[in-house]
Parts: C-alpha cells; sequence; structure tokens
C-alpha cells in the first residue's frame, strides 16, 4: 500500500510572493470550481513524464498530456540545441483504441496510472535511432522521422516491452510467457512455453508490483548473451472472488490474492540464451517461501546479482550467481532490529570496478555505503537521509544522490567524492524540494523542482548543478493556466509540535485570511501510513486552495510511522498500527483546537486508502474529538491485505495475532459516535470492497448511522472525468450538513 490518497494537494501558493517575482500587479480574485480544479488544462501547467535523453543527448523525450484531455500522453521530441520541439507519436493518430488487456489494466493499477490513456512508457534503443513504443495492447517502432511501425499485432496483449541492452532484440511478455523479437524486423519466439493456468513467465507478481515496487520479471545481460527470467507458480495462493460491479453490469474475478498469513506464490529464477536455450536453474536457497526483491546483473554480465528478502523481511542477503550453473553464494546479509524491518531499495549501483555503492539503514538512517573485496565504507553519515541514488561516474570518483541533509521536509540534489569521502556538496537551490534523474554517465541530469509558490519546474543541469536550459519553466504569468487564480491564493505555514515521547512532529497549515475574532472549520487530512512523507515544501496542486476558498483551514500532520525520519521514528508503528498514529494525529488535533483562529467543534477529518483507515481508528478511539469522518477505501481488518506489505509491519497473523487484533477497525466500530462518510470503489483490486461491507455490516449490528458514497466501475483510484468532481462533492456536501452549513460552491 504505496501512499495513494487521491492526489490531494497539500501546498498551497504564496500570492504575494509570485507577483513580487514575477512584477505583476495584484488581479482580481477567480474563485476554483471543483469542475475547473479536475478539467483541463491541468491548473498546475502541463507536466511532461518519463523524460529522458537519446544515446547521443542530441534529444529530449517526454510524454505530454494534451491540453484538452488532461489524462491523454503523447510523444514528444526537443532539440537540446535548439529548443525545437515536435510530437513524435499521436496517440491517437497511431493507436487502435483497443481495451486493453486485464493484466495490462492491473499492472497500470499498481503502478499508480490507471487513469492514463494514450502512451504511458516507452524507450530508446541503444543506438538512438528508434523509440519502442507501447500503445493500445500492442508496440511500435517509432523512429525520428515521426513515422511508426506496427511490430505486434495481436488480440491479446504485450506486458513489459523492453529493448535489449545492444538493440538486437525486443522482448515482451505475452499469454503469460516471454517472447523475442529481432528488432529489426521478423517474427516474435516464445522464449518459454510452459506458461499457463497458474504458471508465469517473465512477470512480476502482485505483491512484487504492488509492494516491492518491482515491476519486471526478466532482466537481460549487458552483453545480449543471457536472459534472466522469473517464474511464478500462483497455485497455492488463496482465491478471492472479487465483483467488479460496473454501471453497466457486474463482473466477477477470481483474483489469486496472497492475504497476510496464507501462502505466496511459489517463485524461482532461470537463465537462459535468448532463444530459450541453455536453462539453468538459479539456487536460491532451500527455503522456498522468500520474496525475489531485486535481480541485477554486473556491468560486464559475469554474475547476476539476486536480492533475497526472507517471508519476515528481517534479513535480506544478495546472492552472487554464475549464469553458467546458477549456482548462488552469499556476497552480504542485511539484518533488522527485534522490532523493525528491512527497506526495500533501489539506492544501489554494480560499479565496473567489482565494487558495489548501497543504501543501508544500519546506523539507524539511510545512508550509502561501498561494499568492496568483502569490506564496507560509510559514504555518508548523519541524522538525515539519502532517499535515492541518481547516477555515479566512476571515472571522476563522484556519485549523486537525492536527500534531505539540509532540511528534512526539502529533498536535494548532492554530489559526493566518495574514493576522498569528502563531505556532500548541494548542487539545488534551498527552498524547493527535488527529484532527479541522470544519464548513463553521471553528466547532465534532468532535474524537477517545485515550492509552496511554484508548481513543478523542469531544467537541464550539469555536473556541477548548473542550469543549462529550462525544459518547462512553468512560470505562473501570461497564459498559465494557474494564473487567473493567483491573487486569491493563500500561504503555506510549517511547523512542529512534540509527540509524547518528545518526538518532533512536522505540520503543514493554509488558512483563509483571517478575520479577527472569527473562526474557521478545519480539513483536517492525513495519510498516516509508513513508508510515506506528506509534509514537504512541495506544490502539490489546486485542490487545498479550493477548500480554502470554501472557508476551510487545510491542516496535516506527519506522525510516527512516517518515512524519511530515520529507523527509529518509522519503527514506532512496528506491530502498533493503528496506535501511535492516532495518537499523533490527536495531537494535531489537540494543538488545533489552542489556535485562536480555529473553532475547535469544526474540524472534520478525511484520509483514503490507509487514510481512510485511520479515519475509522481515530473516530473509533477519541469521540467527540473531531467533528466528522471520510472514510475513503479504507483496509478495515488487516487479514485482508496482502502479505508483503501488512506481514512487514504487524507479523504474520499466523504467530503475531495480538498485533491483527489491536489494529482491527471493525471490532470497536460500535464506539464510533461520530458522523461518518464511508466511500469505495466497486472494482477495488487492492482494497477490495469486502473491507467496506465488513465494515458496514459492523455498524449496522451496532445500529449506528453511518453515510455511504459507493462508485460502480472505479478501481482504488476513483477519479477521471465528471467523477472526481462528483466525489469532492460528495465529501464537501457530507461536511457541509454535518460541520457547518455553507453551500459548497
Amino acid at each position: 500500500m504505496r501512499a495513494w490518497w487521491l492526489g490531494l494537494a497539500l501546498a498551497s501558493v504564496g500570492t504575494a510572493a509570485l507577483a513580487g517575482e514575477q512584477g505583476a500587479p495584484a488581479a482580481q480574485a477567480q474563485q476554483l470550481t471543483l469542475e475547473r480544479v479536475f478539467g483541463s488544462p491541468d491548473l498546475s501547467g502541463q507536466q511532461p513524464r518519463a523524460l529522458k535523453l537519446s544515446p547521443d543527448g542530441s534529444l529530449l523525450t517526454s510524454l505530454r498530456p494534451r491540453a484538452d484531455e488532461r489524462e491523454r500522453f503523447d510523444l514528444w521530441a526537443r532539440d537540446t540545441r535548439t529548443g525545437a520541439e515536435r510530437m513524435l507519436v499521436d496517440s491517437k493518430q497511431v493507436g487502435s483504441g483497443a481495451e486493453l488487456s486485464e493484466a495490462e489494466k492491473m499492472q497500470r493499477e499498481r503502478a499508480r496510472i490507471g487513469g492514463s490513456k494514450g502512451i504511458v512508457a516507452y524507450e530508446w534503443a541503444p543506438d538512438g535511432k528508434s523509440i519502442l513504443v507501447p500503445l493500445d495492447g500492442d508496440l511500435y517502432l517509432a523512429t525520428l522521422d515521426g513515422r511508426t511501425r506496427k511490430l505486434t499485432n495481436t488480440p491479446e496483449g504485450e506486458l513489459n516491452p523492453v529493448v535489449s541492452p545492444r538493440g538486437g532484440y525486443v522482448s515482451f511478455v505475452r499469454d503469460q510467457n516471454l517472447f523475442v523479437q529481432p528488432l529489426a524486423g521478423g517474427d516474435a519466439r516464445a522464449v518459454t512455453t510452459e506458461g499457463k493456468g497458474t504458471v508465469h513467465f517473465g512477470e512480476a507478481e502482485f505483491v512484487a508490483q504492488e509492494e516491492m515496487d518491482r515491476r519486471t520479471g526478466y532482466w537481460w545481460s549487458p552483453d545480449e548473451r543471457y536472459i534472466a527470467v522469473e517464474r511464478f507458480d500462483e497455485a497455492p495462493v488463496k482465491v478471492a472472488v472479487r465483483a467488479a460491479i460496473g454501471a453497466d453490469g457486474t463482473k466477477t474475478y477470481e483474483q489469486r490474492y496472497p492475504a497476510a498469513g496464507t501462502p505466496n506464490v511459489l517463485v524461482d529464477l532461470f537463465v537462459m540464451k535468448p532463444d530459450g536455450s541453455g536453462r539453468v536453474k538459479v539456487d536460491l536457497g532451500p527455503d522456498s517461501d522468500i520474496y525475489l526483491a531485486r535481480v541485477d546483473w554486473t556491468p560486464d554480465g559475469s554474475a547476476l546479482l539476486v536480492q533475497r528478502q526472507t517471508r519476515d523481511q528481517k534479513t535480506l542477503d544478495m546472492l552472487r550467481v554464475d549464469p553458467a550453473t546458477g549456482k548462488s553464494s552469499v556476497l552480504f546479509t542485511e539484518r533488522s532490529g527485534e522490532r523493525s524491518w528491512i527497506n526495500l531499495t533501489d539506492a544501489y549501483r554494480p560499479m565496473k570496478d567489482g565494487s558495489l555503492i548501497w543504501r543501508s539503514e544500519r546506523d539507524g538512517f539511510g545512508h550509502l555505503y561501498r561494499f568492496a573485496g568483502g569490506r564496507w565504507t560509510q559514504l555518508t553519515d548523519g541524522d538525515w537521509v539519502v532517499t535515492d541514488l541518481v547516477g555515479v561516474d566512476e571515472g571522476r570518483g563522484r556519485l549523486y544522490f537525492l536527500g534531505n541533509k539540509d532540511d528534512v521536509l526539502e529533498q536535494h540534489l548532492y554530489a559526493l567524492d566518495y574514493k576522498r569521502r569528502a563531505q556532500p556538496k548541494r548542487l539545488t537551490e534551498r527552498g524547493f524540494t527535488h527529484t532527479a534523474v541522470a544519464d548513463g554517465d553521471a553528466e547532465r541530469f534532468i532535474v524537477s523542482r517545485s515550492n509552496t509558490n511554484q508548481p513543478t519546474q523542469v531544467y537541464l543541469a550539469d555536473s556541477a548543478g548548473e542550469r543549462l536550459s529550462w525544459i518547462n519553466e512553468n512560470a505562473v504569468a501570461g497564459a498559465h493556466p494557474y494564473q487567473p487564480f493567483l491573487a486569491s491564493h493563500e500561504p503555506s505555514r510549517f511547523g512542529t509540535i512534540k509527540a509524547a515521547d518528545g518526538s518532533t512532529l512536522h505540520w503543514e497549515m493554509i488558512t483563509p485570511k483571517l478575520e479577527p475574532g472569527k473562526r474557521y472549520p478545519v480539513f483536517f487530512q492525513h495519510y498516516g501510513g509508513p513508508h510515506n512523507q506528506s509534509v514537504t515544501r512541495g506544490w502539490k496542486g489546486p485542490l487545498p486552495q479550493f477548500l480554502v476558498d470554501q472557508g476551510w483551514i487545510f491542516f496535516q500532520i506527519d506522525n510516527r510511522g512516517s518515512y524519511n525520519r530515520g529507523k527509529a521514528f518509522e519503527d514506532q508503528i512496528f506491530h502498533a498500527m493503528g496506535g501511535v498514529e492516532v495518537a499523533d494525529q490527536l495531537a494535531g488535533a489537540e494543538y488545533l483546537k489552542t489556535l485562536p483562529f480555529v473553532d475547535a467543534g469544526k474540524i472534520a477529518t478525511y484520509g483514503w486508502s490507509y487514510g481512510g483507515y485511520m479515519t475509522i481508528k481515530m473516530l473509533e478511539a477519541n469521540p467527540g474529538v473531531y467533528a466528522a469522518g471520510v472514510a475513503g477505501a479504507p483496509v478495515t481488518e488487516w487479514q485482508l491485505y496482502d502479505t508483503h506489505y501488512t506481514e512487514r509491519y504487524l507479523g504474520d497473523p499466523r504467530t503475531a495475532s495480538e498485533s491483527y487484533k489491536r489494529s482491527n477497525a471493525i471490532e470497536e466500530a460500535g464506539k464510533i459516535a461520530d458522523p461518518l462518510l464511508v466511500i469505495h470503489g466497486m472494482a477495488d483490486d487492492n482494497v477490495f470492497l469486502d473491507n467496506t461491507t465488513a465494515f458496514a455490516a459492523a455498524m449496522q449490528r451496532e445500529a449506528r448511522p453511518f453515510e455511504m458514497m459507493l462508485y460502480p466501475g472505479q478501481t482504488h483510484r476513483v477519479g477521471g472525468p465528471g467523477v472526481s468532481a462528483h466525489l469532492w462533492r460528495t465529501i464537501l456536501g457530507f461536511l457541509d450538513r454535518e460541520v457547518r452549513s455553507t453551500p459548497v460552491k
């Protein structure tokens, strides 16, 4: 359950700061409407996705939303020398409009792009002359002159398509088997043929996609001699009958869903040649009840590096595998504390010199280490965390990473000369929070930044962090879609309070223009779950400002158990979900009630997914504190949720039943005395609708009144044209009735 709460915007725009920076006079404020907040074009400006430099660096490609359809994306290219831009692939003109396979729909849900249309991914061929473009269930090869060639044309969809490292092949999964096709032309050939029924080759299993951030199940060696291919068998996994209730009928799916405490898939890993011959099985050890966490090749292709995680997620082994024989040996092992777990990471890099750059939390904070010759050297340290490894320049002995060294609410790009063990140097500007990706040589970087005064901007930088050119300056001026609403914005405020144990909790608040003596209701939003940080200095859209325009104070706080604060802060949620987070949210509510401009009797709480669970637990634990609560897609019984996420924090219910009993949101439903609205998509394949129906039945048995809104055909993401506005009008209509009496505009 990676953080998902409908992308609710959290930061506001400082009107005076923006107007001053742009030298524009204050304009008559225009009021936002829900239809405009969710309409096209996007009020935050058109944001490119999947930005990549061509192999020779001459072109910068990206996926861009259409001005009239914000959820449909086309492929664009920009000349890095002249700045000239052109569309390479028009998704409407090239695509067939065919419906996606159920497998691809589920993959998109796992990747949190379920609402996106058109082109959602692409990949450059290594020679820089063509681009692989998946579209509407088939594969196309686009050339730089704007032409496209259809590579596949089958009723079945193609999953996980890639171009092999040297450009010889295109590979993909079809009908649960791996196929390889010459890029230059020719028929696709099945590399595996046994995939059918419960057996899959080349795919990532459900929990790998949903919880482990692993999207694929096969990996090419750099020299194209081998492919490592995952095989998983779902036969042991419990069949959950899920009804996808739509407006025009109901479909039932027998989904293999590994609920906590039940069997996972059986995983094997093979190495084979591109034609499927020479197959050898990788030795993953005697315990079959493990997680295949990550798979990588060494840069010279001489060995496979496999991360093997135990079922309890307290041990992670790095295996070195001989691709010719499948024999493995343990390079090193990470172990968690007794009341903790191992967080998986992508912040690592096998090096050409045989060493490994590796992120570990072994000293209590996420930091980088170098593993060489069987010995560890710590490269970064302190009470802050490295959040990602962006690039490595081995020739200069320099690496680049993202971290919060300067401010826990800001993420910056840093450079570090790892061979000299110098102090990290910040390459990005304070006052913004950043993300970045590097080219293969870590010489140029695509940097994205935002703050509470600026929607996301993207620029191209050199290795010293100097901006070479804007990719998307996105200034809120002129014809920018947000400019007409700029004058009505209020600034974000940040502050801290103390938790019961003395931990510092960070909060964020946006208020209307405060009138002397007037008290305001509060829209208290929360997520609360682990592996997430909500309070940052970044821009997150116009929705909070709409709430402020309606007269609400917008407020949120990061409780203990949230991410990027170190393991001691995060580990307090271990076997304690629904406890420590509820206490910290209560501390936030109590702080709000001390403020002279807050109406202490009108604090409404809202959350989605884990946040929906939190709404229910907060109302159960503290009757009368919150004027009303909104619970979207809530988990109400953790034994209904998946193994990898739930057992990480609560343990195995077969041996840790007490932690599940404490975390349950159904047993104490009768304690809820405050108004409650429950919302759920009726085709949710992540948090099954069973969670809401079980909770509703408990409330009815206890004769507790509540309201409910169900969305036919909607998944864990409830949204889209018309639906998003309906959702928020429903939420605010409920809060108007139960908390205040001011109609929603």
